[in-house]
């Protein structure tokens, strides 16, 4: 029996190694945001601080593993046999819920999915004993302080952190205004200054509370003499910045790269029990049974669980060095961070968010506050604002989503609110509150316009939603597969190792194809974003100009090309399933339908806030032309969605076909609509448009024997009625003839857009 213990206990290590890789991927966002986002330095620079941090952290973290021992349940309680069955649950729990968010590129909390497995897992056993012996209840087996902790934690870090997050940057913006680089040098040396002190104060406070190099008497020193060392941090930092802001370096590199480092440290340092404490608290399960348990697993208490973790330095060290190697190697945390960046940035962009009620709402009851609010502000203090956020005059470098001035602000801030969350010992979770003062502090700049507020705020909406989902989903899933191997014993623990080993491998297989599989268009629009802002006068203004127009030339082909593919073959499917009476191929197109409809809303955003970069004169002149063939192309969706909503309900209910004779004069008609299709993109592939009016008229022509199609079905379906009326299905012939028609209207009004464009 110990020896299968042995295996789970080697299962959990393997595990917790890849929860560290998991956990970091998900959680880089908490620490490199706000340096990636602004262009702080070069990628490598700040993953090399960042892992300086992280490796820094997790070697001096220690007594920060006791949650994981006892901070949830009561292990005297509990015998070995189903302390086994809860780590286990947790563990493969974590694992498998993490990679799923990681691969959706949304940021989530590792201290919520660990405490709600934890507490999932206690809570099944618990209720299986309870159940079985009435002298035991809930109250005794759980600690649920905690759970509420985390609980209030959420509600209060997510509206704390945003609302501090806009009115401090609202406060610094109008101190600094978006050229904070002209003059105001001593004002910059005191606000970094004041910001490394914070810093420090920070990593005094939360980032080397639980280390190892915090002895009693250090600790006690610090607790006493807190205000004369930050004192003394602030008038020594104020005069070093000072000095060097007047010899022309930029001081706020310096503070967010400082930043990224503490936060980085304090990550490691109090998150990585999220990542091995639950397999520590397992080994130490493991080697107190071994010892002490006579060989019965399910009688041997763990009452040994109940005292503080002493955690073996060379653990530490090793869990470090995979955090490094997971930072600085996975591309799921450069897609995490990505999703937090886009939802941040100054500028218009690619909305990763479709638009919701809730955000619909919110923004329509703003701007009505918001117009109360200045009709009441003197004209004065509105104008003098109105200068202080001129945000067409923000210094950001090229590529970055918002300058240095919010990406100190962000760090500091964050770094504040979480030590002020530790000193009230409220466990504040670093991903709520870093992702929360990005958002508040994007709000202050105004980076959420009224064209890109309602997509922000359903990101964010989307984001805080799947917070809460992590921790429903990682209570219910935890109880059953920990309930379910209790009752199945060794056999099922075995199948969810293998469950889990065989999820994580297909995951990952997965998101690796993903990878490589390169999508240009969304190349040439990071190409496009990242241009300059092109400024009148400016002597690089008119090949900004010229790159933007190519670079919208090449988008706008791309993604027309791929807008016919799809519709040429989809419009195929669907005429085959209906003439062949196939339920399931029709119900495939629908729900791709509904796919690409939200995919060219996207491409037509892009497209047009690309129009945006190039030469107004020529812009005022293509925009017809564009909109016109942006246009026909989602007339084209909308022409396959009303075509397959009434074959849907036909093939649904089992409906009569059609004679086959019926049909066959229409796919006469419809075989030559397919290489009408395909002719258009080898037109579009080649940019020889010398065959376009060629395109049209044959499909005039088609449309000409369409109608005439339409007619002679209408008069027969009229002669031989004779008053019973026309049947279900050719009623749906009728309207397959009608919405081809609209389609091959919908091609020649594209081909005829996309040709004056390249005039």
């Amino acid at each position: 029996m110990s020896t299968i213990y042995l295996g789970i206990v080697i299962f959990l290590i393997l595990l917790a190694i890849f929860d560290i890789a998991v956990g970091v991927s998900n959680d880089a966002v908490n620490f490199i945001n706000s340096a990636i986002g602004s262009k702080a330095a070069t990628f490598r620079t700040i993953i090399i601080v960042a892992a300086i941090g992280v490796f820094t952290g997790a070697s001096l973290s220690n007594g920060m593993m006791d949650i994981a021992r006892h901070g949830i349940f009561t292990p005297s309680y509990f015998s070995f046999e189903e302390v086994m069955c809860i780590f286990l649950a947790v563990v493969v729990t974590d694992v498998v819920l993490l990679d799923i968010f990681n691969s959706m590129g949304m940021p989530t909390s590792t201290t919520v999915s660990m405490v709600f497995e934890l507490l999932g897992g206690a809570f099944a056993i618990s209720m299986l004993k309870v159940m079985g012996d009435s002298s035991l209840s809930l109250g005794i087996l759980l600690n649920t302080d905690k759970a509420f902790q985390v609980i209030i934690a959420i509600f209060m870090s997510v509206a704390v952190a945003f609302v501090f997050g806009w009115i401090v940057q609202y406060i610094t913006r109008i101190i600094f205004t978006f050229t904070y680089s002209k003059g105001a040098r001593i004002r910059q040396g005191v606000f970094a200054g004041l910001s490394l002190t914070a810093i420090v104060y920070f990593l005094l406070i939360n980032g080397l509370k639980g280390s190892s190099l915090m002895t009693p008497q250090l600790k006690a020193f610090i607790d006493g003499n807190t205000m004369e060392i930050v004192a003394g941090c602030f008038a020594l930092f104020t005069l070093l910045m000072t000095v060097l802001t007047l010899l022309k370096v930029n001081v706020l590199r310096i503070v967010v790269l400082a930043g990224t480092f503490a936060l980085a440290m304090a990550f490691a340092g109090n998150d990585l029990v999220n990542f091995i404490g639950v397999t520590l608290a397992g080994i130490s399960s493991y080697q107190d049974f071994v010892a002490n348990g006579s060989g019965d697993a399910s009688t041997f208490m763990m009452t040994s669980l109940m005292e503080s973790a002493k955690t073996p330095i060379f653990y530490l060290i090793g869990a470090g060095i995979i955090m490094v190697v997971a930072l600085t190697t996975s591309k799921k945390a450069h897609n995490v961070v990505k999703t937090s960046v886009d939802l941040a940035r100054q500028d218009e962009g690619d909305e990763m968010f479709g638009s919701s009620h809730g955000a619909r709402s919110l923004v329509r009851n703003t701007l009505a506050v918001t117009k109360t609010v200045c009709r009441f502000t003197p004209t004065p203090l509105r104008h003098y604002i109105g200068t202080r956020f001129n945000v067409q005059e923000a210094e950001l470098k090229d590529g970055a989503a918002f300058d240095l001035l919010r990406a100190a602000v962000n760090l500091v801030l964050a770094g504040l609110l979480v030590a002020l969350g530790t000193s009230f010992k409220l466990p504040l979770s670093t991903t709520y509150v870093t992702f929360m003062v990005a958002m508040g502090s994007s709000l202050a700049d105004r980076a959420w316009t009224r064209e890109s507020a309602v997509f922000r705020i359903t990101g964010v909406l989307s984001v805080i939603g799947g917070w809460f989902i992590t921790a429903g989903v990682a209570f219910i899933f935890a109880s059953i597969v920990c309930a379910t191997m209790y009752y199945g014993g060794i056999t099922l623990m075995l199948a969810f190792i293998v469950l889990a080993v065989f999820l994580l491998i297909r995951s990952n297989i997965k998101y690796a194809k993903k990878a490589k599989q390169k999508d240009e268009l969304n190349e040439i629009f990071r190409e496009l974003a990242s241009l300059p802002q092109p400024r009148p006068g400016s002597a690089d203004t008119a090949q900004i100009y010229n790159e933007a127009h190519r670079l919208i030339a090449r988008h706008s082909k791309l993604s027309n090309i791929e807008i016919l593919d799809f519709v040429r073959y989809e419009f195929r499917q669907m005429a085959d399933a209906f003439f062949n009476d196939d339920y399931n191929s029709i119900k495939h197109s629908y729900s791709h339908l509904e796919d690409e409809r939200k995919r060219w809303k996207r491409i037509r955003r892009r497209e047009i806030i690309g129009m945006r970069r190039i030469d107004p004169m020529v812009a005022i002149e293509k925009n017809t032309w564009f909109f016109l063939a942006n246009n026909a192309a989602s007339q084209m969706i909308y022409c396959l969605k009303r075509l397959s909503e009434p074959l849907i309900e036909h093939l649904g209910n089992r409906f009569s076909p059609l004679p086959q004779e019926v049909y066959m004069s229409y796919t006469a008609i419809s075989e030559e609509i397919y290489p009408l299709f395909g002719r258009t993109i080898t037109m579009l592939q080649d940019d020889d448009f010398t065959l376009a009016d060629d395109i049209r008229r044959d499909a005039q022509q088609l449309q000409a024997r369409l109608s005439s199609l339409r007619k002679q079905h209408i008069d027969t379906m009229t002669a031989h009625s004779q008053g019973n009326g026309a049947s279900n299905a050719e009623l749906v012939y009728i309207n397959i003839i009608q919405e081809t028609q609209e389609l091959i209207g919908s091609l020649r009004h594209l081909i005829r857009g996309l040709a004056r464009l390249r005039q």
